[in-house]
């Protein structure tokens, strides 16, 4: 995942270029416009961070400019003006997203991926802080990775898939253990007895449906998918 970090506060550039190498990204960096039209010209990103205040070439400019030139990747823009005119004027040209500084590095790295996300026609599942992230193949709660066994992993995986549905336990069985037919049929109450340890604390709680199999609800009262 290739991202173009145009950002002239040096400090700042450092911190994030970190955070985002250490997230699978690949960020190359820029502290100015001209420069960030440039690298855009010669090689491919997957989104762009772009800040307003630029020497050389305003944020504006170079979003207005790479809108003409027909690169319709993905932009965040984020900034320290508060004012609501830029901020229209900003999406009006064609920015994705708008972040105020200063801003919390993890809702970063999270917007950042929805808008990948969006630009690639992927959408994630959620239940309460629980996020199903389908770019990485990984469950992550509050935006960390979830401790969980592979097996756990597929039940939970075929619960999140059918929100507010109950999946039989044939159909978990089938998920999990496929046409493996030596595992008792007391192995998914096992599992699901596990998973629920796994998923305290996370806004997302997992019913047994007698006679059905399980549901997998939000505690939160949030929508299952992705709410970019």
């Amino acid at each position: 995942m290739d991202v173009l970090l145009v950002e002239d506060d040096l400090d700042l550039v450092d911190a994030l270029g970190r955070v985002l190498a250490s997230r699978g990204f690949k960020p190359v960096c820029c502290a100015d416009g001209h420069e960030a039209l440039a690298w855009m010209r010669k090689r491919s990103f997957d989104a762009v961070i772009l800040d307003l205040s630029l020497p050389g070439l305003d944020g504006l400019d170079v979003l207005q400019r790479m809108r003409d030139l027909g690169l319709r990747l993905p932009v965040l823009v984020v900034t320290a003006r508060t004012s609501i005119g830029e901020r229209v004027t900003g999406l009006t040209l064609g920015a994705d997203d708008y972040l105020t500084k200063p801003f919390d590095t993890e809702e970063l790295v999270a917007r950042l991926r929805a808008l990948m996300r969006r630009s690639q026609g992927i959408e994630d599942f959620r239940c309460g802080h629980l996020q199903l992230d389908m770019n990485q193949g990984l469950f992550l709660r509050s935006g960390r990775p979830l401790d969980i066994a592979p097996r756990e992993s597929a039940m939970l995986r075929a619960l999140i898939t059918k929100p507010g549905r109950p999946v039989s336990k044939d159909d978990l069985y089938q998920a999990i253990f496929g046409d493996d037919a030596s595992h008792q049929s007391d192995a998914i109450d096992l599992l699901a007895h596990r998973l629920r340890k796994r998923l305290a604390g996370s806004g997302a709680a997992l019913l047994t449906m007698r006679g059905i199999g399980y549901l997998l609800v939000d505690e939160l009262g949030h929508d299952s998918k992705d709410p970019a």
